[in-house]
């Protein structure tokens, strides 16, 4: 077993999300979910190539369950797939659980991930919801929540100023009852700084110490939903400053950021 720890989408050099990345293991998934738990940190399994034409299986876990999809985790193992392969030409992985085709892209010093749109079912949203699911009045809301996926669907809801997003102190246990019950997965909450910056908190954890730093799926789902290019700014509150850039190119989302090893 080989084992290599990454940083990705940070804003600055040892900033970012991290993630392990795990090569030559055939362990369970039963075992790999508990490799996961007890380094308490995202893992990236690096698995022999399904078919002609890729190269690479991802398998994917947090410390609390397997996922089908983490683009951090993604460019983590992007990073070891391009030295491995000393190309620098695009690569495409499937991730294990849904097969969903995942380019690789090297772009200046960032890595990227490509991948398509997904369409969504919007659920219905009683009158005061997302103010009683983030716990904040009405008026700290702009616009209508929608959901957005490019591989997780998230809710993402716009708050109306970065004072208001920082401050935020939801219920994330009426958050996950929610999202379980309408097929989503969590509530992103975002502001607009200046031009096509954004700045965004991913809820989606039980435990508030769990808040992701850094949240790919969520960058992609926000550039579909507004239907531009964007730059978006994360981690504040967990103290792990990143910084992701999500572009639309030709039907295709690419969402990427700086990779570097822990």
């Amino acid at each position: 077993m080989l084992i290599q720890a990454l940083r990705c989408f940070g804003a600055a050099p040892g900033d970012g999300n991290p993630a392990l990345v795990i090569e030559d293991d055939a362990s369970s998934a039963a075992a790999r979910q508990a490799f996961a738990r007890q380094r308490d940190t995202t893992c990236v399994w690096i698995d022999p190539a399904p078919q002609d034409g890729v190269a690479a299986s991802v398998d994917f876990y947090y410390p609390h369950t397997r996922s089908p999809l983490c683009l951090h985790a993604t460019l983590a193992a992007a990073q070891l797939l391009f030295a491995r392969h000393g190309v620098t030409t695009p690569l495409t992985v499937r991730s294990a659980m849904h097969g969903q085709e995942l380019g690789l892209v090297r772009s200046g010093d960032d890595l990227f991930v490509r991948l398509a749109p997904q369409e969504v079912v919007q659920p219905a949203l009683a009158p005061g919801l997302i103010a009683r699911l983030l716990r904040v009045p009405e008026a700290a809301l702009t616009g209508a929540a929608q959901v957005a996926s490019v591989g997780s669907p998230k809710l993402l809801v716009e708050v109306s100023a970065a004072a208001n997003l920082h401050a935020l102190v939801p219920d994330l246990e009426a958050i996950a009852a929610w999202s379980k019950d309408s097929g989503v997965n969590g509530v992103y909450a975002y502001c607009r700084h200046n031009g096509n910056v954004f700045e965004g908190r991913n809820f989606n954890h039980l435990d508030p110490v769990m808040e992701d730093s850094a949240t790919g799926v969520a960058a992609g789902a926000l550039s579909v939903l507004l239907g531009h290019n964007l730059t978006l700014l994360q981690g504040q509150a967990p103290g792990r400053a990143c910084l992701i850039h999500a572009r639309l190119s030709n039907g295709m989302v690419l969402v990427g950021g700086r990779v570097e090893a822990a």
